[in-house]
């Protein structure tokens, strides 16, 4: 991987959207402040959403925007080459079957995003 995609880009990846989901701003028509929940697409909540039901496109989706996926890591022993697994591993395997509800390495984790879409 480049350094576009490392642990810390992605760590600040996160950080950036906790902040841009928290924004606010004055509608003065609505006459009150909005956020992302009142202009969001939630395709599976459309009609009461909270943030992690907007379906935002983004890498860390594949960790369902939760730094403790990112961070994880485990022992795999697989055939011939035993070792570490950890976000390129998980990262690899969901661009390659991004519908994937469990990755086949150690992690088991959801490719799935956030909001429960692909």
């Amino acid at each position: 991987f480049s350094g576009v995609l490392s642990l810390d880009v992605l760590r600040a990846l996160l950080e950036l959207q906790d902040r841009l989901a928290a924004t606010t701003a004055w509608a003065p028509r609505a006459g009150r402040n909005v956020t992302l929940q009142d202009v969001c697409y939630a395709p599976l909540n459309p009609a009461e959403p909270g943030v992690g039901d907007c379906a935002v496109s983004s890498v860390t989706q594949y960790f369902q925007n939760n730094r403790s996926h990112l961070e994880l890591s485990a022992w795999q022993q697989d055939g011939q080459s035993p070792g570490t697994v950890d976000w390129h591993d998980h990262l690899i395997y969901c661009v390659n079957s991004p519908l994937s509800f469990k990755d086949i390495t150690a992690l088991e984790l959801s490719c799935m995003a956030e909001y429960g879409g692909p």
